[in-house]
């Protein structure tokens, strides 16, 4: 095997988790992602998938540093888990965690970066991402293709335009990218004031072209109480 193709190849898969946020659109006296489904919280549901998944060498957990719910959850003291200071934003979050991961001797890793809040995640879809990596050197993430038509809008809440659904992917996440990529690329976005809104937004703003992995729309975000419900039906089958 010649150098470059050891290069290539992940010698260990990371994930990190940014659950530093508050969670306002929530209306919650707590984080959203320590408000319970079943007998766990969004968080323990949303670290489930990683935690026992044998190809997931750690778990970087990125905790607000005046987080007072953390450490009352017995996933806190798990053996895979690391925990890390978050940042004011999700991309300060990440880049803290890859900052680890860089410490820890991972230039050459891959990583995983999935919402706190997002706790419907099937094992098949992290297996389908690192399968995909074999053909996606600029990284890969889950997304499901639009069924409905889409309108873009004014400031009237007016139709400007229809675009043409086939064309229109909603990202998910787990995003899987090579660890030093991923986070050059956020940190020149950091430092070019660029929006964040996921990984595979950084990666796209240095010029890389991050592969689609087909997910599911049992993959919800819970961002307000009607996802709450939906994450409860989905978890309770």
């Amino acid at each position: 095997m010649t150098s470059s193709s050891r290069l290539d190849t992940p010698q260990r898969i990371w994930a990190i988790i940014p659950a530093a946020g508050i969670g306002s659109r929530m209306g919650s006296d707590i984080p959203k992602q320590y408000l319970s489904i079943g007998n766990k919280t969004i968080l323990e549901h949303s670290l489930d998938a990683f935690i026992t998944h044998p190809k997931i060498h750690k778990v970087i957990v990125a905790i607000n540093p005046n987080d007072r719910h953390w450490k009352k959850l017995k996933v806190s003291n798990h053996r895979k888990i690391i925990v890390v200071d978050g940042g004011d934003e999700r991309g300060n979050s990440v880049n803290n965690g890859l900052r680890y991961i860089k410490q820890a001797g991972g230039d050459n890793d891959w990583v995983m970066v999935h919402d706190a809040a997002r706790p419907c995640l099937y094992s098949m879809h992290i297996d389908n991402l690192i399968k995909a990596q074999e053909t996606s050197p600029d990284g890969v993430i889950l997304a499901v293709p639009s069924f409905d038509t889409v309108k873009v809008t004014n400031n009237q809440q007016t139709i400007n335009k229809t675009i043409p659904r086939e064309t229109i992917w909603l990202a998910q996440t787990p995003q899987y990218f090579p660890v030093a990529r991923l986070q050059s690329a956020i940190e020149k976005s950091l430092q070019e004031n660029v929006l964040i809104t996921d990984e595979a937004s950084a990666m796209e703003a240095q010029g890389y072209s991050p592969a689609l992995v087909v997910g599911s729309k049992r993959n919800i975000k819970v961002t307000e109480h009607e996802d709450l419900i939906l994450a409860s039906i989905s978890l309770s089958h």
